[in-house]
């Protein structure tokens, strides 16, 4: 009998992962990285370039397109201790286009490395901007649940937000990586097709990708969609509680247009299969689901929201292509020319798929959401698949090797 989600041990979603396994640094060729195949309970193996020749036939791949900005601003105290800031997600002006198109003062929701030794007031730095020296300012306003809300001036009124960060700031690496950035980190972790900027973790997944691949993927005849989920540093937090119950999901934005709503129905519809590049447009997608499920019974605000537990909670399902073409309508009669919101969905085991099919992902770090979504699509051969890649030398994490995970009855 498989237990509730809020009931899983997050100890048996645990393995070891030597340190020497952690790539520490992307491949010369993006598309060189080694990628694990299971399919039917079946493992093997071979090279990303191949991708296209494996997958089903009629797939649409849906990809995040958001793009890594320059989160990490480092400031100094006035004693000269270093301090720095972590910028998560814009919350005056609330929507990201908007506040790094903004000239004005923004408030943004951000970690501080050192916080303790910031007991209050201003503090700047001088950064250089295209026609001269900019000066930016820092403000600590008041706490949010787990962080912190900043004010960020600048003495430059013919410069934006987004310019002055894309200047003064720097990629944030994941942590686990414990090292310096290198000029080669601003081309590698960005995916060849990252367009909207937004994100503090790159969508890794789609770092495997290269121009020549998506063009052998066009021959092969697979369709494509983009969305957008602006990857959160929450994406990187383990999960510390024994029990599932007591983990607090993160909350991710998410952005996506009525058209690729019906690219999705129609394919659906003719029953072909759905497969997301990464956790995070799995959870999109899937959330698109539960939202559209709550436009049906007639309790959606016109911005998406979907909860943590929300998929378990026993509602009776209803055709996934229906829940998607109720969105399209939703976002018509409220004038909407987008679906933009935020989703806590958390994927585990006990979960139903409605909308993927399988997914292309990286390797996982061990007690995180992510290997729980995992092992919410192909049962404990997870485990099976994790030793796979150990036993054959494949990279881990960020910058590791990739794999086609392909659900129960795809062929």
């Amino acid at each position: 009998m498989l237990v509730r989600p809020q009931e899983i041990d997050i100890n048996e979603y645990n393995y070891d992962l030597p340190e020497e396994r952690i790539a520490k640094f992307p491949l010369e060729q993006r598309d060189a990285s080694k990628l694990l195949i299971y399919k039917n309970g079946h493992l093997s193996h071979g090279v990303f370039r191949e991708l296209p020749g494996l997958l089903p036939e009629q797939a649409l791949l849906v990809f995040n397109n958001t793009r890594v900005i320059h989160a990490r601003l480092h400031f100094a105290l006035p004693n000269g201790k270093p301090l720095e800031i972590l910028c998560l997600e814009p919350l005056s002006p609330a929507e990201h286009q908007q506040s790094f198109s903004s000239t004005q003062a923004v408030h943004w929701k951000c970690m501080v490395g050192g916080n303790r030794r910031w007991k209050s007031g201003e503090i700047a730095k001088t950064v250089a901007g295209p026609s001269g020296e900019v000066n930016l300012s820092a403000t600590r306003i008041g706490r949010t649940a787990d962080a912190f809300e900043i004010r960020f001036e600048w003495d430059d009124p013919t410069l934006a937000f987004g310019e002055l960060l894309a200047a003064a700031g720097i990629i944030p690496l994941p942590p686990y990586l414990n090292r310096e950035n290198t000029p080669e980190d601003e081309d590698r972790y960005q995916t060849v097709y990252a367009e909207e900027e937004g994100s503090v973790a790159a969508p890794t997944a789609g770092l495997h990708f290269t121009d020549e691949v998506l063009r052998e993927l066009e021959k092969q005849g697979a369709q494509r969609a983009f969305v957008t989920l602006h990857v959160g540093a929450g994406t990187f937090k383990p999960v510390t509680a024994d029990r599932l119950e007591g983990h607090h999901m993160h909350e991710e934005s998410i952005f996506i247009h009525p058209d690729t709503l019906q690219q999705l129905a129609a394919h659906l519809e003719a029953g072909h299969p759905v497969i997301p590049v990464g956790t995070t447009s799995t959870r999109l997608l899937e959330s698109l689901y539960w939202h559209g499920r709550k436009v049906l019974d007639g309790g959606a605000a016109p911005f998406a929201s979907v909860g943590q537990w929300e998929p378990y909670e026993g509602k009776p399902d209803v055709a996934p292509a229906e829940a998607l073409r109720a969105t399209v309508e939703h976002l018509k009669v409220n004038g909407q020319e987008h679906l933009q919101g935020f989703t806590r969905l958390i994927i585990a085991p006990g979960y139903t798929f409605r909308i993927c099919s399988g997914m292309i992902t990286n390797f996982h770090q061990p007690r995180s959401t992510l290997l729980l979504l995992i092992a919410a699509l192909i049962g404990k051969d997870w485990k099976a698949a994790y030793q796979y890649a150990l036993d054959n030398s494949f990279r881990f994490l960020s910058y590791g090797d990739s794999s086609l995970l392909l659900g129960q009855g795809v062929r």
